[in-house]
This record gives C-alpha cells, structure tokens and sequence, in this order.
C-alpha cells in the first residue's frame, strides 16, 4: 500500500468517527405522543376569550389541536391569555395607479402560558406569521382574499403556538 492511499484510508475513518460523534448528540422525540400524561396535559388548557374574528380563529384552532376535538377541559391545568391582531399591506403596486396588486397579511399574537394551580407563568412568548395575497380587481373578492389569508395566517399562528406549548408542558 501506498503512503496515499493509507493518509485516504485515515482520513475516511476521521471523517466517519466525527459523523458518528455528531450523531450521537442529536435526539428526536415526540412533544407529547407516547409519553404517559402528555397528551392529557395539552387537553387542559383553557383560552382566553377572543376580542376579533381573527383572534377566534386561531383560539378555535388551539382549541381542537391541544383538546384533540374534545373542546375545553372543565377543569383546567394550565392558561393560555392571548392578544391576536391582524394587519393588511398592500406591497407590489400597478405601475399606472399606484394601487396594491399583491400584499401580505401579518397575523402576531402575544401569550402567556400559565399553571392554574400557583399561578407560575411558564411561557410568554410572541409569535407572527405573514400570508401573502393577490388582490383582484372587484372590491368584494379583494375582502374575501384578505380574509382568507387572515385565516391561513391564524391557522399557522396556531400550530406555532401549539408547538410552543407542548415543548413547555413535555418538560
């Protein structure tokens, strides 16, 4: 054997070792399927009320994610008071009219994660999700475009908070 072919044969060996160390650190795991407790932990959560439309899609939405369609606990573990807005820009503008063609709508919500039995806030926390949108021409299909986005965008919002959560209540 050549001295190239055994630096080769090292170097390939390295390189297999230091994959392996990196590996070895990486863990997936479940936020709450399969551990005993976790799952029921995410069906106790009770939501603040709503003061928007957009604010009640992505509290509906909680809703049916954490509590698996059952609805609210009666008897909750955990509190989740949520501030929902919504807001709507217009970014690409026709060249003649200088009117919006295209836009985004910016959902942002801030929440607080709280244990209902000493009242230790767990989380605190401020999420945004941007969904874009064409606007067409006619004034009632351009409001129906927003609020379809608003809604996609209080869909994702959701699922972001959801993940929040089951991080915080998995530990």
């Amino acid at each position: 054997m050549s001295s190239e072919s055994i630096a080769r044969q090292i170097r390939r060996i390295l390189l297999g070792l230091s994959l392996a160390v990196g590996v070895a650190g990486c863990q997936v795991r479940p936020l709450h399927d399969g551990v005993p407790g976790r799952a029921e932990n995410l069906g106790s959560i009770a939501y603040s009320q709503a003061d928007s439309r957009v604010g009640q899609e992505v509290r509906n939405q909680l809703i049916f994610l954490t509590g698996g369609g059952a609805g609210e606990p009666a008897a909750p573990q955990y509190t989740v008071d949520m501030k929902v807005e919504s807001r709507t820009m217009g970014v690409l503008l026709e060249q003649s009219s200088d009117v919006p063609k295209a836009g985004r709508v910016i959902v942002s919500a801030d929440y607080t994660l709280t244990r209902t039995s000493d009242g230790t806030v767990l989380r605190a926390g401020r999420r945004q999700i941007v969904a874009p949108v064409d606007y067409p021409e006619q004034e009632f299909a351009k409001l129906r475009a927003i609020r379809d986005a608003e809604d996609r965008g209080a869909h994702q919002l959701a699922e972001l908070i959801r993940a929040d959560i089951a991080t915080i209540i998995g530990r």
